[in-house]
């Protein structure tokens, strides 16, 4: 975490959970200028739907509309379970050209007993007035056809005003389980 020393937030837990949301001045949330790095880190996300994509957004409107628009690319490398099929590949149909819609950071979680979704996402200086937000997030997936997957994603929210939320869902059903933990980075 460029060395660094992390500062705990907030935790949040998801039992059949729609979003989990960190809003600045919220329930003991902090994401200004206090730090110029946030970490959040994610635990056995667990889909109630099978094959669902774990997404985020952000807002600069304290969470009244999670809409900035997002560029980003994505690519992934996995493994097939039974020592099959492996590669690292680009994948052009989950990265974003300047999308307001919620950007995926593990695809396709499968929800069966043992299979889920554990990473983190990178937000830096967010509440920065001068320059766009840049973000970096990895996740390992135990994906929904029998794939350990490890997902690398990067980008920029493109937007000067300062963003002070950031939400979490899945793009079909509910967050069955898991918890993502707030940090800040001094």
């Amino acid at each position: 975490a460029g060395g660094g020393s992390m500062k705990f937030i907030k935790k949040l837990t998801a039992s059949s959970s729609g979003t989990l949301s960190f809003v600045d001045g919220a329930s003991s949330v902090v994401l200004d200028n206090t730090y110029k790095e946030y970490l959040f880190t994610f635990n056995n996300i667990h889909p109630a739907t099978n094959g669902a994509h774990f997404q985020f957004n952000v807002s600069v409107d304290t969470g009244s509309n999670y809409n900035v628009a997002k560029t980003a690319s994505f690519f992934w490398a996995y493994h097939e379970e039974g020592a099959g099929a492996q590669l690292l590949e680009k994948r052009t149909d989950y990265d974003l050209a300047q999308g307001t819609g919620f950007h995926h950071i593990a695809p396709e979680i499968g929800n069966e007993n043992d299979e889920c979704a554990s990473g983190s996402l990178h937000l830096f200086n967010p509440s920065s007035t001068t320059f766009v937000k840049h973000f970096i997030a990895r996740c390992n997936v135990y994906q929904s056809s029998n794939y350990s997957i490890d997902n690398y994603t990067g980008g920029y929210a493109n937007t000067t005003s300062a963003i002070d939320a950031v939400q979490f869902k899945m793009n079909s059903g509910n967050i069955d389980a898991g918890t993502i933990t707030l940090y800040g980075i001094s």
